[in-house]
């Protein structure tokens, strides 16, 4: 009885062993598979982004974009040639030559100086200590 027992066990242990490798088996097939539909996703979504992209850019011409970039361009310094002559005080007919502004500024400024140059006192005066006024004894004679 007990070489039947070894026997059984044994067989059941190669049993177990077989089944063992099926499952493994079965367990990569099922990965295998979910892979493959997750890349099957993958791939369609994928289609579809590309098709999503190319009807979006069908009503696009590179031409047509840079023509519109060049027209905002255009309408950018348009707006910033009006705002610079809206932004100017008007002086209604008081126009100044820049140039004859700066010159008789510097005119200006020369007089200034050579009016403080002229105006420039000599050395002040200072005051000198008082002297005293007792006599000192004399030396003693030799």
């Amino acid at each position: 009885a007990a070489l039947q027992a070894l026997k059984r066990k044994k067989r059941y242990e190669k049993q177990l062993a077989q089944i063992d490798g099926t499952l493994s088996t079965i367990e990569f097939q099922r990965e295998a598979l979910e892979n493959a539909n997750t890349n099957t996703e993958v791939l369609k979504n994928m289609g579809f982004a590309a098709k999503a992209m190319k009807a979006a850019h069908d009503n696009m011409d590179i031409d047509k974009v840079d023509e519109l970039m060049q027209d905002i361009a255009e309408q950018q310094e348009l707006a910033d040639e009006i705002s610079t002559a809206i932004s100017k005080p008007v002086g209604f007919g008081e126009e100044f030559d820049e140039d004859e502004l700066m010159a008789e500024l510097e005119e200006l400024e020369q007089e200034e100086l050579d009016k403080n140059l002229l105006e420039i006192s000599g050395p002040e005066t200072v005051p000198l200590p008082n002297v005293p006024s007792i006599s000192l004894p004399s030396k003693p004679g030799k």
